[in-house]
């Protein structure tokens, strides 16, 4: 799965795609018009989709992470903007802010609407990105609840959950990162960098922990997400939890 890449779907930024990227905005704004449900478009548009990374309005994009994690719900906000006026306002806020789909559909046919390299790409980024963070935020809160019962508190739960996973404090894994990766050592980072960082934690995992560990703590991951899941359904009145967004398995 994480050595997947997207190949012919997804372009380094730069490349020559502009057709592919014209393709897909004119088949999403032509597929809606033509009365197809535009949450069907909007994944057939993806399909087309082939450009990684972008700057857009004087916003910048990257929808490939680590040359492997397909971030799609970044994608569909992009090609949303193209057709806001042709999507109901609340079921566009429910996807790109919720991860709720207007309609479910099984793996099999998300997959064959973006196409399996994205839907492989998906995958990573659900994994590396998406897991790995609720991992962290599982692990600081149990730093958070032995400290309560401790008289002297150590670390900061926020860095002793990236001690206890990585072996390591926050600051140096991140200088670590951007060594490896060749970037500039600066103070801060943006959120295209923190996705980067979070899926290069990721790897790192994968490679220092024992297959026991990583299972223990993928599992540790996916219970803090359906806790969050159940957090968001509880304060959302009943409303269901997110779709494949989230979900590897749709």
């Amino acid at each position: 799965m994480m050595g997947e890449m997207a190949q012919n779907k997804l372009q380094p930024f730069g490349g020559r795609d502009v057709v592919g990227q014209n393709a897909a905005i004119d088949h999403l704004k032509q597929a809606i018009a033509q009365g197809k449900q535009w949450y069907i478009a909007l994944l057939e548009a993806i399909g087309l989709w082939t450009k990684a990374e972008e700057t857009h309005n004087g916003r910048h994009y990257r929808y490939l992470i680590g040359d492997e994690a397909f971030d799609w719900l970044l994608l569909a906000e992009r090609l949303c903007e193209e057709v806001k006026d042709l999507i109901p306002e609340e079921e566009l806020v429910e996807l790109l802010f919720f991860g709720k789909t207007p309609i479910e559909l099984d793996k099999e046919e998300f997959c064959r609407l973006i196409g399996n390299a994205k839907y492989l790409a998906h995958l990573n980024f659900f994994y590396g990105i998406t897991v790995e963070e609720a991992l962290i935020l599982a692990v600081e809160e149990e730093a958070r609840k032995e400290q309560r019962v401790r008289v002297f508190n150590s670390n900061h739960p926020a860095e002793e959950a990236y001690q206890r996973i990585y072996g390591a404090p926050l600051n140096p894994l991140i200088r670590r990162f951007r060594r490896e990766k060749g970037y500039p050592q600066r103070s801060s980072m943006g959120l295209c960098d923190l996705k980067e960082f979070t899926y290069w934690l990721f790897k790192h995992r994968l490679k220092e922990c024992d297959k026991a560990r990583v299972a223990s703590d993928t599992k540790k991951a996916l219970r803090e997400l359906q806790r969050q899941w159940s957090l968001m359904r509880e304060r959302r009145k009943g409303i269901g939890e997110p779709q494949i967004s989230s979900s590897p398995h749709g």
